[in-house]
């Protein structure tokens, strides 16, 4: 099953839930303040998944490396093709 498969049910499940709770499509007799908290619910739940993911990508951003080995050898990659370009005319 692909990731996006598996969202998708999560996703389904809780909205078929949030429905019969929300609609009492299967006459459960909820009280009110039941509805009145599940109605609400899909904001919190998209408010919640936004704070996560910005807390996600904060802290990779925060733990990002940086390859100091990769950088060189792309200063050095950089300098020869300039090097190659120039001795085939290309000015600069």
């Amino acid at each position: 099953m692909t990731k996006l498969l598996q969202w998708l049910f999560g996703v389904s499940a809780l909205v078929a839930v949030w429905a019969l709770l929300t609609f009492d499509l299967l006459d459960l007799s909820l009280p009110q303040t039941y509805r009145e908290v599940a109605w609400p619910m899909p904001v919190y739940l998209l408010v919640s998944f936004g704070c996560f993911s910005l807390a996600i990508v904060g802290y990779r951003v925060a733990a990002f490396h940086d390859c100091e080995e990769a950088a060189g050898e792309l200063r050095q990659q950089i300098k020869e093709a300039k090097e190659d370009l120039r001795k085939k005319g290309l000015k600069m």
